[in-house]
């Protein structure tokens, strides 16, 4: 299965609020699974819809040591954040070749609409919950560079600027 190209950054779709999903369908079912297939190519361990320029309220984030445990989410919101932080490396493939380190919170509480249709609430621990956050902030139109300083911001996108060119 092919996935549609990553859109790159500053695309106005990056920038936009995710719009909310109703209801789960097989549309939104093939969209997740298009979005884990893109994942895994990366790889990585996490993808918001908007990173493929849709603009639904829908991740997939896969942090296991062996792939197909991917955990499908629409309208994802945190409950509750841990007060411990844990500090990560993050990119995005909308912003290639470049990789800020800054702290998210270790763990959060997550509710979302499940691939069944159902509400859905559960605990994410390291790995699992950066990349949570991670999808988060895309899905409210926020980039990882975002949490940077303006000078750190400012430097980083201009590197990305010079590789992609």
């Amino acid at each position: 299965m092919t996935h549609r190209p990553f859109v790159p950054w500053p695309h106005p779709v990056l920038r936009t609020p995710a719009n909310p999903v109703a209801a789960i369908s097989d549309e939104i079912r093939a969209i997740w699974d298009e979005m884990i297939v893109a994942m895994d190519n990366m790889p990585g361990v996490g993808l918001a819809a908007p990173q493929l320029g849709i603009g639904l309220a829908l991740a997939v984030v896969d942090a296991s040591t062996v792939r197909g445990q991917a955990v499908r989410m629409a309208n994802p919101e945190i409950l509750h954040s841990s007060v411990e932080f844990r500090e990560h490396e993050e990119g995005s493939p909308n912003l290639p070749g470049v990789w800020a380190r800054f702290s998210r919170p270790r763990a959060v509480t997550v509710r979302f609409l499940n691939a069944d249709g159902v509400v859905d609430e559960r605990d994410f621990v390291g790995l699992w919950a950066t990349s949570v956050q991670h999808q988060i902030d895309h899905l409210a139109g926020r980039m990882f560079f975002d949490r940077l300083t303006k000078l750190r911001r400012d430097m980083l996108i201009k590197k990305a600027r010079k590789i992609a060119s």
